[in-house]
């Protein structure tokens, strides 16, 4: 099975912990040169200075993906080293509040990060991966897709909407060599989970460790995801192992997911 990325450009966008820094490292070991962002300065020089089991470089870069002029820049930038092949929309944020007390603005702003920061990446770098005849695009989604939760209602709208946009570009650019995929995670035991699990365990006078156990309830492995294995995932979809994998989305969630 050819796993190997020797010879590729990606990029990875959101990338300072969790998912994110997690793929960026198992591309950068499976040997892409990697590009990728997040907001803050401190994040990106720690993920920078990974060393790599194939010595690949890594370039870091700040940018807020929900600023269409920070998005163009941090474009720009990644084009100046040359043509991308690979590309891993990631970055997202998961807001937990009340349906009723969002504002338009609420909604608009989660909108450009969520689902516009990948609609910008993708078209920015679509044109060059068809002139390669060779491409793979890879949205980070979420389980909340397929099963939207009224906490997160404005998260799952965005998620559910890169899916959709990944599988109408599949069936769009297959013939041109780039395949578009969506990744689903589930319970997957990040930042974001922790501190999602201490303000519950706040509200409710229980404990974070608790939530998070009660919630594995829920995962027929009995367990939280970790990010490596999101990142198995989406390295797999980058490879070409995967050349007749196109316009899927793959669950990722220790069988939490009851759809069939």
């Amino acid at each position: 099975m050819q796993l190997d990325l020797n010879g590729r450009r990606a990029v990875v966008t959101g990338a300072s912990l969790g998912i994110g820094a997690a793929t960026v490292r198992l591309l950068s070991d499976m040997g892409a040169e990697i590009e990728f962002c997040a907001r803050n300065q401190e994040a990106v020089d720690e993920l920078a200075s990974y060393q790599s089991a194939s010595g690949s470089p890594l370039y870091g870069h700040v940018a807020d993906m929900g600023d269409r002029a920070s998005v163009e820049q941090f474009l720009a930038e990644v084009s100046t080293r040359g043509a991308v092949s690979i590309l891993v929309n990631n970055v997202g944020a998961s807001p937990s509040r009340n349906f009723q007390y969002m504002s338009d603005e609420d909604w608009t702003d989660l909108h450009e990060l969520n689902l516009m920061s990948a609609v910008r990446c993708s078209r920015h770098f679509l044109a060059g991966m068809r002139e390669q005849q060779w491409g793979r695009i890879i949205m980070i989604a979420s389980g909340a897709a397929k099963y939207p939760g009224a906490a997160l209602v404005d998260y799952a709208a965005t998620k559910a909407a890169m899916v959709a946009t990944g599988k109408a570009l599949a069936g769009k650019y297959g013939r041109d060599g780039v395949l578009v995929n969506s990744v689903l995670p589930g319970l997957i035991h990040t930042a974001m989970w922790d501190r999602a699990a201490g303000e519950v365990a706040e509200a409710s006078g229980t404990t974070a460790e608790q939530i998070l156990a009660n919630n594995s309830k829920s995962v027929p492995v009995g367990r939280y995801g970790t990010a490596e294995e999101v990142a198995n995932v989406i390295g797999f979809l980058c490879s070409d192992a995967a050349s007749y994998v196109n316009g899927a989305a793959i669950d990722v969630d220790g069988g939490q997911g009851t759809h069939v």
